[in-house]
């Protein structure tokens, strides 16, 4: 990839800085920039930090890599679900709170480190008197409620791999997903709420399992209740809260290889059928529990927060395995930002006194959009750390966050990292590392991050591709049941080095801008734009709450570029408007950037988990079939745009 324009800094005119406080270094975890000279040497550094584990045998060797086969901590045991747990309930953290849950509706229930242990070790001696045993898979299809992580860590305390799939998925995903994992167990929730509905999980796993023969017994957790409206099949069908009334509270740990597997996690492919991402014990407990403590700077009397959803990735490494590893309060919230108000959020921070905030772009631009007066009716001073996950952030949405969340105090920390690498890839620390509003900064001590031109020849200043050129602990191992995909999709583009998929450009200091994924980059007129460059100059604009960029082909240029943008409240989306946005993007960027359209929406076509699905738009400015939508949070939205689109 060439670059003909200047660094993104540049494009954006992105000169702020914000070092952090005195006051937040002097208590800082990381606060002296030594530990990047130790991460230097990957094996002594991910060592060091695997001595504050626990493990039932040491291992002999530290790493074997043979690219692109890694294997780490080699000859160990362990078991994650010991660290999560019973570490923890030796000592006085047995009766801290593990989880407070607050369900949509209102429900509230904390769980200590001791409740927990007590429902995992009853739950591992249900899967295993049903026949589940090391090896097998475990399919668990929830909403976000306490028994999805007890779920999962019991499964790791009997080694079964468990295979989470996000409740917004369709039945067709399920059957997919299901089958080719081959899980012999399935565990669901009658149902979930969500913005007030209920949706239909045990309906759903009921008709996705008639075309998965592999499934012998499912559990269900009662959720919802009778308005759930399911059935239950005799000889298949059993209920989470009966087996736990007879189930013994002390269930055996196995002992895993470092290597074992732990769980496997479907990621969406750009073609082809979902891929299973495997991650095993060892190296993926040692990579989320480091980076969850040091990145978030943990305390013993933090109440963390991550938004995700467990059936994500962020969800199983931060709010799942790593807090519980490092013996964190976690807050869980089971329903939607918006309901019953927009005001959620805030009224949960206040409520219990959250410290640590973790959530994504998209969602920040959304409150954006809505506007400071959900805020400042609530008292977030107990916020001193903020962070954000899933896309790149642009500069103004970084700059509100800051000013509005963190009410200009509080250090951001800007994470990127895939559901391939398991853990923190790229973040500041916040003890140490000077911010740039929109830039995940540098690389985590012990991770070897680049940006590569089309020959993998590194590009010191300015824009290329994103790869890691060494093993990393918490990296997947293989993609299940195809290890010639595995090798295919992430190591065959650059000799000896994992490409990421995404586009990023480092600036005059090292400070690295993700530009999202290489199919988001445009190319017109033979100029590489980055859909994120686009946007964020779009975003920049005081009338603009959110935009989405595709590239459309354009027999001309090559491509053209389309915009998808919803305006602030108030502001009339008229032919004037559209001609004042061109410009102003013309002038952030350049006249090559400039829109060649620009359509205006209410709301844009986003997943369940809040990401934009620019796929969809492309297919609309495309005029193609739009395909799969089944995980669209709106799809009213997406049918809207493409009537104004052909209206137009």
């Amino acid at each position: 990839m060439t670059d003909s324009h200047k660094p993104l800094e540049d494009l954006l005119h992105e000169n702020r800085h914000f070092p952090p406080s005195n006051e937040f270094v002097d208590q800082a975890n990381a606060n002296n920039s030594d530990i990047f000279n130790r991460g230097k040497n990957i094996e002594s550094f991910w060592e060091g930090h695997a001595q504050e584990f626990q493990w039932f045998r040491k291992w002999e060797k530290v790493l074997e890599w043979d690219c692109p086969w890694a294997k780490w901590f080699v000859g160990a045991t362990t078991n994650l679900s010991v660290n999560c747990l019973d570490r923890h309930i030796k000592s006085w953290r047995r009766n801290k709170a593990a989880f407070i849950w607050e369900g949509e509706p209102g429900e509230e229930r904390v769980i200590t480190y001791a409740d927990l242990y007590r429902d995992v070790n009853k739950f591992a001696n249900c899967l295993k008197s049903h026949g589940v045993k090391k090896g097998d898979r475990v399919t668990i299809y929830m909403g976000m409620i306490p028994e999805l992580p007890i779920a999962m860590l019991a499964c790791s305390r009997i080694g079964a791999i468990h295979s989470v799939i996000f409740g917004g998925f369709s039945v067709d995903s399920l059957i997919d997903r299901i089958n080719d994992a081959q899980s012999k167990l399935v565990i669901c929730s009658d149902g979930a709420f969500r913005r007030g509905n209920i949706i239909p999980l045990k309906r759903n796993i009921d008709e996705a399992l008639k075309s998965c023969p592999c499934v012998e017994k499912v559990i269900i957790v009662r959720r919802i209740g009778e308005a759930a409206q399911f059935h239950t099949v005799e000889g298949r069908d059993l209920w989470w809260h009966r087996m736990m009334q007879e189930a013994s509270p002390w269930c055996e740990p196995e002992r895993m290889d470092s290597e074992d597997p732990l769980f496997i996690l479907y990621t969406s492919g750009t073609t082809g059928k979902p891929k299973g991402i495997v991650h095993t014990t060892g190296g993926y407990m040692v990579g989320v529990g480091t980076t969850h403590k040091v990145v978030f700077d943990i305390k013993e009397e933090d109440v963390y927060w991550c938004t995700a959803d467990i059936g994500w990735v962020t969800g199983h490494s931060y709010l799942v395995y790593g807090p519980l590893c490092n013996g964190s309060t976690n807050l869980m919230y089971e329903g939607a930002p918006d309901w019953p108000e927009r005001d959620r959020f805030w009224s949960i921070i206040e409520k219990y006194r959250v410290s640590i905030f973790y959530t994504a772009p998209t969602a920040i631009r959304t409150f954006m959009r809505w506007g400071v007066e959900h805020i400042n009716s609530y008292d977030l001073s107990s916020l001193r750390l903020l962070g954000t996950v899933g896309e790149p952030i642009n500069p103004e949405a970084w700059m509100w966050y800051h000013e509005n969340i963190g009410r200009g105090k509080t250090p951001i920390v800007d994470t990127w990292w895939q559901t391939e690498t398991g853990h923190i890839m790229i973040t500041p620390l916040p003890g140490i590392t000077t911010t740039k509003p929109g830039s995940a900064t540098k690389a985590f001590p012990g991770i070897e991050v680049d940006v590569v031109d089309e020959e993998g020849n590194t590009v010191k200043e300015g824009g290329g591709y994103l790869v890691i050129k060494k093993p990393w602990p918490g990296m997947l191992r293989t993609v299940w049941g195809n290890p010639d995909r595995y090798v295919q999709t992430y190591w065959s583009k650059f000799k000896n080095m994992y490409f990421t998929g995404d586009g990023c450009k480092r600036d005059k200091d090292g400070y690295l801008w993700l530009m999202g994924r290489v199919d988001d980059i445009m190319i017109v007129g033979g100029h590489n734009l980055s859909t994120t460059e686009v946007e964020s100059a779009l975003v920049d604009h005081h009338d603009v709450a959110e935009a989405a960029v595709i590239g459309r082909s354009d027999e001309i240029t090559g491509q053209a570029i389309v915009a998808f943008v919803t305006l602030k409240l108030g502001v009339k989306g008229t032919q004037d408007k559209i001609e004042e946005l061109k410009s102003h993007v013309a002038r952030k960027i350049g006249p090559i950037s400039r829109p060649k359209e620009i359509f205006f929406s209410a709301d844009l076509p986003k997943t369940r988990s809040g990401k934009i699905m620019r796929r969809l738009l492309r297919d609309i400015a495309e005029k193609r079939n739009l395909g799969d939508t089944t995980t669209l949070a709106d799809p009213s939205v997406i049918q809207a745009l493409r009537e104004k689109y052909e209206e137009d």
